[in-house]
């Protein structure tokens, strides 16, 4: 008991957890008041008939009797009816609350609470100070006001817009990772970085249209059908006032311009470039990294026919890669577990592992399942334990699979995935990985 003469009421605490139950004690105590404690439901209602507190701080949540029935059964006698009541609880369920009311309770204490707040909740019900005895919650506004996260995009965003390879593939069965062919947009520092032009990119353009227009950059890995497909679909390559710059290497037999002209030609597609009213520029990759904007975009060729590369976009102190054609480790079928960073097999790709092996996601293909890549060795893709190796070696933090064959439906994709997550705790690398799919949208 503290220091004063005479208690300023009868407290009479319900509590089955006797920690909380001895901070209650210890501060109503020092604030002045008498104080009684019980452990469960029916030691609080025998001692409640017995003493005849002023006021019961009572647990919902109560061994042996319930809380709202010692509160029913307080209300029903009479010698015990007219004793305040505040219920103390982390079951903050309206069912509870409204059972309470009913009952008439003083007010209610939710769960965790600062010891200040229930020395003023005490206080307040012995001054009879209604308004604020009588709240529905003791947490004031200030201190407990609701936690609305929202999400931060100024450090970028990364949406996949295509992520199956060779060719688009619509139909119920494909419906969760989606069809389209390979596209990737990097927004940035109000840009938009464009990377490939599958036939994802019809539905990125349809966005763009949404926006005022603008410059966009259009990073091509290589000019096969299904990385190109889609930019005669563009709709800002139609629209005056977009001013959109292509990049891709030398060495695709044509110029980059022809290429992409060429596609449009009248015996394959009935609008020319010349019906494009945007600005239209085609570039080679000639320095490394290309900077546009204020980010660099690093670039290295790739194990795939023809000139194909693959990206490492660096921004904002963060480096994504792109890299959806790349047959790593071509013609190995053995075990992974066989090779090591430094084997001959390896050496010939060290290049791409260096150029890897600094980023914080990437964006890589695993095509073929390993009995699969035996009849394909040479077109270009990996199977799934030599693209597991590569995440290994170049110590990749998080993998996003993309390029998906077309034959590989959902049902075969999600099997498909766990089985490449037992191969990397295999290799010992078990990292984060996910299936890219169309329409995903990550915030970095």
């Amino acid at each position: 008991m503290s220091a004063a003469t005479d208690p300023k009421g009868r407290i009479l605490i319900g509590e089955d957890v006797r920690d909380i139950a001895f901070q209650m004690s210890q501060a109503l105590d020092a604030a002045g008041y008498e104080v009684e404690c019980a452990h469960d439901g029916e030691e609080c209602l025998r001692k409640a008939r017995a003493l005849r507190p002023d006021l019961v701080l009572l647990d919902i949540m109560m061994p042996k009797l319930h809380g709202v029935e010692v509160l029913r059964m307080l209300r029903e006698s009479p010698e015990t009816a007219a004793i305040g009541v505040i219920m103390c609880t982390a079951k903050d369920f309206k069912a509870d609350q409204e059972n309470c009311e009913a009952l008439g309770v003083a007010g209610f204490l939710v769960k965790p609470f600062e010891m200040e707040e229930l020395v003023a909740r005490a206080n307040a019900f012995f001054a009879r100070d209604v308004a604020s005895a009588a709240g529905f919650r003791v947490q004031s506004e200030a201190q407990h006001r609701p936690f609305r996260p929202a999400l931060d995009t100024s450090h970028g965003t990364i949406s996949l817009w295509g992520a199956r390879g060779s060719t688009p593939t619509p139909g119920a069965r494909f419906l969760r990772h989606g069809g389209n062919t390979s596209c990737l947009s990097l927004s940035y520092g109000g840009e938009e970085y464009i990377f490939d032009a599958g036939s994802g990119i019809r539905d990125l353009g349809q966005e763009l249209m949404l926006e005022p227009t603008r410059r966009l950059n259009i990073f091509i890995t290589h000019t096969h059908w299904d990385h190109i497909q889609g930019f005669p679909f563009f709709l800002p390559a139609y629209s005056p006032g977009f001013d959109i710059t292509i990049w891709g290497a030398e060495g695709f037999g044509k110029d980059l311009e022809s290429i992409f002209r060429g596609q449009l030609d009248r015996d394959y597609f009935p609008v020319q470039m010349e019906d494009m009213h945007s600005t239209l520029h085609f570039r080679h990759l000639t320095g490394n990294p290309v900077t546009v904007n204020g980010i660099k975009v690093h670039w290295e060729y790739a194990q795939h026919p023809g000139a194909t590369v693959g990206y490492k976009i660096e921004f904002g102190g963060r480096k994504i890669a792109w890299v959806p054609d790349n047959e790593f480790l071509q013609g190995y079928t053995g075990p992974p577990e066989d090779l090591h960073r430094d084997h001959p097999v390896v050496a010939p790709y060290r290049k791409m592992i260096e150029f890897l092996s600094d980023v914080d996601v990437l964006i890589h293909e695993a095509q073929y399942t390993n009995d699969e890549y035996l009849a394909k060795i040479g077109w270009g893709h990996c199977c799934l334990s030599n693209a597991c190796l590569l995440m290994k070696f170049a110590e990749v933090p998080r993998w996003i699979v993309t390029h998906h064959d077309p034959g590989h439906d959902d049902a075969f994709l999600e099997h498909k995935l766990s089985m490449t997550r037992q191969i990397l705790e295999r290799i010992g690398h078990p990292i984060e990985i996910q299936h890219g799919h169309d329409g995903m949208i990550e915030s970095l």
